[in-house]
């Protein structure tokens, strides 16, 4: 019997629906998105005034059409604009409407407080439908490095801009003689010594300015380092004045003076080198999330240009959006843990221990489980008050009950950078500096909630917003 197939005729007029939206289905993510941002403040919100008295697209719209667009998986304003025209979800957002990229991307990028904003109400909402518990949350903190706008190749470091400066003033000073010289060979066609002159002179300025700041760095550094130095003092004079010599090398002060290797970009002089996932090194950021376990909503994010998580902890854990009630327990892993950034959240205004508890593992994990881990054992016993920071944190995650508990630090925020970075895409920023990939950050984080709300299939109920 020969096959039958479906009769496809491209020229006969469709009669299409008048309604766009009967062209969606009922639970598409668009309908929520829409309904979710009639729910947020857009008061003070920053529309790109153009001078030219043509009418602006509604807020309520380019916010729509940008959460919408990164929740999908869209980040560039061209594309963004050109799902307008053939993507059926977005003409039902944008109500058949097509702002050009230009406008999508400085209302992106002018309006951070906005999405800031947004960020907090939507956690807000999911505590009011019941998707988040509020108060006595448990978080998971982590930082992901994610590309910045920028080649690490648009890179100079201290040492190397010194020498280009050394050898531009030797070109000038060649260029010059030349002019001097009335029987020098002449200059190609389209060339003149004063142009050659001054676009040297224009390099060495740029490389001055990168050297000057990368010297402010390295004092900013010295002087954030210098608290530890001190404390590090004050312990080991705690020490000796007990009649014990303190372990160890005696700690070494912090110096400003820059090193040779240090670097400055000229494309985005705030991203940084950073050492990334499988080797090597890429200009980047470190965006931080702080992840509530059993939603698995992302209740507080940030940016940093630190290469490392060393000094994340406190910033990151006082970026969780107070609509989601004091921290009760807080999952890192050992790269943010430091005995000074633990004892400061553990610890209230007064000094005093504030019920908070931080679960760390104190050393790299090795993947995969020995014979020896299978093995049914007694929990160790606790150390002594007296023993070393360090024993007592590993304790913590040494008992069975600990270690249940900072198991779901690799179930929750690392799964959940897979999704942004693997499954929607989301591998470099576009925006520049650190207030603009920043605001970046804010509007993933915002649309990665919107997104995981719908698929949990939250009813959002509105509740009043402060004026």
């Amino acid at each position: 019997m020969p096959a039958r197939f479906v009769n496809i005729d491209h020229d006969t007029p469709l009669l299409l629906p008048p309604d766009l939206r009967q062209w969606v289905p009922a639970d598409h993510l668009v309908h929520f998105i829409m309904d979710a941002v009639g729910e947020l403040d857009l008061r003070g919100v920053r529309v790109n005034e153009r001078g030219t008295g043509d009418a602006q697209y509604p807020p309520s719209v380019l916010l729509g059409l940008l959460i919408y667009s990164y929740a999908t998986g869209v980040f560039s304003s061209r594309q963004i604009e050109a799902a307008t025209h053939d993507r059926v979800a977005v003409r039902l957002l944008c109500a058949d409407t097509h702002p050009d990229h230009d406008t999508i991307c400085t209302f992106r990028r002018k309006n951070r407080e906005l999405l800031a904003r947004s960020f907090a109400r939507v956690i807000e909402l999911s505590a009011s439908c019941g998707v988040l518990k509020v108060g006595g949350i448990t978080v998971a903190i982590d930082g992901t490095k994610v590309l910045a706008n920028a080649s690490k190749h648009a890179a100079v470091s201290h040492g190397r801009a010194g020498k280009l400066m050394g050898e531009l003033d030797l070109e000038i000073e060649e260029l010059l003689r030349k002019a001097e010289d009335a029987d020098s060979t002449p200059l190609d066609d389209g060339l003149s010594i004063p142009a050659e002159v001054q676009r040297r002179q224009e390099r060495k300025a740029k490389l001055a300015q990168a050297r000057a700041e990368i010297e402010a760095r390295a004092q900013a550094r010295a002087a954030l380092e210098r608290a530890e130095y001190e404390r590090k003092l004050a312990t080991r004079d705690a020490t000796r004045a007990t009649g014990k010599k303190p372990r160890g090398k005696e700690p070494q002060p912090p110096s400003d003076a820059p090193n040779p290797k240090d670097q400055v970009n000229f494309t985005d002089p705030e991203s940084r080198i950073m050492p990334v996932s499988g080797g090597g090194f890429e200009q980047c950021y470190n965006a931080q999330a702080a992840v509530e376990v059993e939603s698995r909503l992302i209740v507080g994010q940030r940016v940093s240009d630190a290469p490392n998580d060393k000094e994340q902890l406190v910033p990151s854990l006082a970026a969780v959006e107070a609509a989601a009630g004091p921290v009760a327990e807080v999952l890192i892993d050992s790269g943010f843990v430091s005995e000074a950034a633990v004892r400061t959240v553990e610890s209230g205004t007064d000094g005093q221990p504030n019920g908070l508890r931080v679960l760390a593992a104190m050393s790299r994990e090795r993947h995969g489980r020995r014979v020896g881990d299978l093995e049914k054992k007694a929990d160790p016993a606790a150390p002594d008050p007296a023993a070393p920071w360090t024993e007592q944190m590993a304790h913590r995650v040494a008992t069975k009950a600990g270690r249940a508990r900072y198991k779901l630090r690799q179930q929750t925020v690392e799964p959940i950078f897979g999704i942004l970075k693997a499954a929607l895409g989301f591998r470099a920023f576009r925006l520049r500096g650190l207030a603009g990939v920043a605001t970046e950050w804010t509007l993933l984080t915002l649309a990665y909630n919107l997104r995981r709300l719908h698929r949990l299939g939250a009813q959002l109920k509105a509740t009043p917003v402060a004026t």
